[in-house]
C-alpha cells in the first residue's frame, strides 16, 4: 500500500474517530442563517455532511482521473501493437527480399562457375587435341629421321663398306 493511500485511511479513521467521542456536540442543534431565513439543525452533522459529499466527489474525480488513464494506455498499447506489427511485417518483408537477393547472387555464382568451367573444359580439350597434333607431327618426324636413318645403313651396308662387320 503507497503512502498516500495510508495517510488518507489514518485521516478519515481520526475524523470517524473523532465524530463519534464527540456525537453529542455534533448532534446538539444550532441556530443556522441560510441567507433567506435562518434554520434549527445540528452544525456538526451538516459540517459532517459536507466533508462525506466533499470526500466522494473527491473519489468520484479519482475514478474518472483512473479510469481516463486506463483507457489511454489500452488505446497506447493497440497502437503499439499496430506498429509493431507493421515493424515485424517490413522486417519479413526484408529479409524476403535478402533471402531473393542471396538467392539470385548464388545462381548467377553457379552459372558463372558453370560458364567458366565450360570454356576450361573447351581450352583443355583445344590443348589436347594441340597436344595430340603435335605428337604425331613429332612421331611422324621421328619415323621419318628413323627411316632415313635405316636408309642410309643399308646403303653403307650394300656398298659393302671395309670395316663392316656385317658386309660378308
Amino acid at each position: 500500500m503507497r503512502f498516500r493511500t495510508l495517510f488518507l485511511f489514518v485521516v478519515i479513521g481520526l475524523t470517524v474517530l473523532f465524530a463519534l467521542l464527540n456525537w453529542p456536540a455534533f448532534t446538539e442543534p444550532a441556530t443556522l442563517s441560510l441567507v433567506f431565513g435562518t434554520v434549527q439543525a445540528p452544525v456538526g452533522v451538516i459540517m459532517l455532511c459536507v466533508t462525506f459529499l466533499l470526500g466522494a466527489m473527491c473519489l468520484a474525480y479519482l475514478i474518472y482521473i483512473q479510469g481516463t488513464a486506463l483507457l489511454d494506455a489500452r488505446r497506447h498499447t493497440k497502437e503499439l501493437q499496430a506498429q509493431r506489427d507493421l515493424v515485424d511485417k517490413a522486417e519479413a518483408s526484408r529479409f524476403m527480399e535478402l533471402h531473393t537477393f542471396v538467392a539470385d547472387e548464388m545462381k548467377a555464382q553457379a552459372q558463372m562457375h558453370a560458364d567458366m568451367r565450360a570454356q576450361l573444359m573447351a581450352r583443355l580439350e583445344l590443348l589436347e587435341q594441340h597436344t595430340r597434333v603435335a605428337m604425331q607431327e613429332t612421331g611422324n618426324s621421328l619415323s621419318a629421321y628413323i627411316g632415313e636413318l635405316e636408309d642410309r645403313l643399308e646403303h653403307r651396308h650394300g656398298n659393302g663398306l671395309p670395316g663392316d662387320p656385317t658386309a660378308h
